[in-house]
């Protein structure tokens, strides 16, 4: 048998049929592996695919086995460095992702169906669905994402501008073109977008910013200032806290609930938060919250069955709001 003219690449094509081509459910002949080889200017011979598969398994990692179903003998791939059921969660994250555009979203999911057989993206193809989703419309998010996080890694301050849509759909300055200064520290995702926390150089404590609203990114010579403020800094908290990341004084407010609601409160604050009962049917709970609009109108959003009563200027803030609310319609 003549030699392929691509011989020396032989094991990586190999792999990469198996990979693409098999799965638990699917797999190829020795025959029908000859014929994909050879369609890359491969050859091979029965005995030599035995040592591959071997070679596979010890020096790649990629095990693979041995099926015979009826009088023929099929090879497939055993197992992979992402199963199936994985693979449909980092798709279902990027679909539900508002702060990846559509089109990186679809580039992304493409990327990712490389990790399971062909057979396999099929199915994921039925489950894919990004257009008509909420999605930003800023493409240099991407960008934004790795200027911040070398910053974090080498230690210095970022300058950029802060921008709002306007009616004409239209990304525009806000604070008339000012330039923020800040420490970043960390990103999280939240409320289905994607944050900066940093300390503030100017008001000298920590806050947020929406990434994809940030742009003309610069880091600075300046190391980081606000080491202090981000030691044992607890990102789950501050989110927790931050009601749609939207900032406010931060007080311990007590709110009673009807004991049907309980859920609704572990799900928002976690099991941790203490709870009491006020009476047979009603409980209360004390959490540390940023007062602000975003914090009523989700206590507003629970119905009649859910009331802050402490502390006494809260309260107040609340019933202010329910009257400006009111008095729109």
């Amino acid at each position: 048998m003549s030699r392929g003219t691509n011989q020396k690449l032989k094991l990586a094509f190999l792999t990469q049929i198996m990979l693409e081509k098999t799965d638990e459910d699917h797999g190829l002949t020795l025959a029908q592996i000859m014929e994909e080889l050879e369609k890359r200017d491969v050859t091979a011979e029965r005995k030599s695919l035995y040592q591959d598969f071997a070679d596979m398994t010890d020096k790649l990692g990629i095990e693979i086995i041995k099926e015979q179903v009826g009088r023929d003998t099929y090879y497939h791939v055993a197992s992979r460095q992402f199963e199936l059921a994985e693979v449909k969660l980092l798709i279902d994250a990027i679909q539900a992702s508002k702060f990846i555009t559509e089109k990186k979203s679809r580039e992304l999911i493409k990327k990712i169906k490389g990790f399971v057989s062909e057979h396999q993206a099929k199915q994921l193809e039925r489950q894919v669905y990004v257009q008509g989703r909420i999605k930003t419309m800023n493409e240099s998010i991407y960008y934004n994402v790795d200027e911040i996080h070398r910053a974090i890694a080498e230690n210095r301050k970022i300058t950029f501008k802060y921008y709002k849509w306007n009616i004409h759909k239209e990304l525009v300055e806000r604070h008339n073109g000012f330039v923020f200064c800040v420490s970043p520290w960390a990103l999280t995702w939240d409320d289905e977008n994607y944050y900066m926390v940093a300390f503030d150089d100017r008001d000298k404590g920590i806050k947020h910013y929406r990434v994809d609203k940030m742009k003309h990114i610069e880091i600075m010579e300046e190391n980081r200032e606000g080491k202090e403020s981000f030691k044992g800094f607890d990102m789950a908290a501050y989110s927790r806290i931050n009601f749609g990341m939207y900032q406010g004084d931060i007080k311990k407010v007590k709110i009673e609930f009807d004991n049907n609601m309980v859920g609704v409160f572990l799900d928002r604050f976690g099991k941790d938060i203490s709870i009491r009962a006020v009476n047979g049917e009603r409980s209360s709970t004390v959490v540390e919250v940023a007062v602000s609009y975003q914090f009523f109108g989700w206590i507003f959003s629970l119905g009649s069955g859910v009331k802050v009563t402490e502390p006494d200027e809260v309260v107040e803030e609340i019933k202010k709001a329910a009257s400006e609310f009111a008095g729109l319609y």
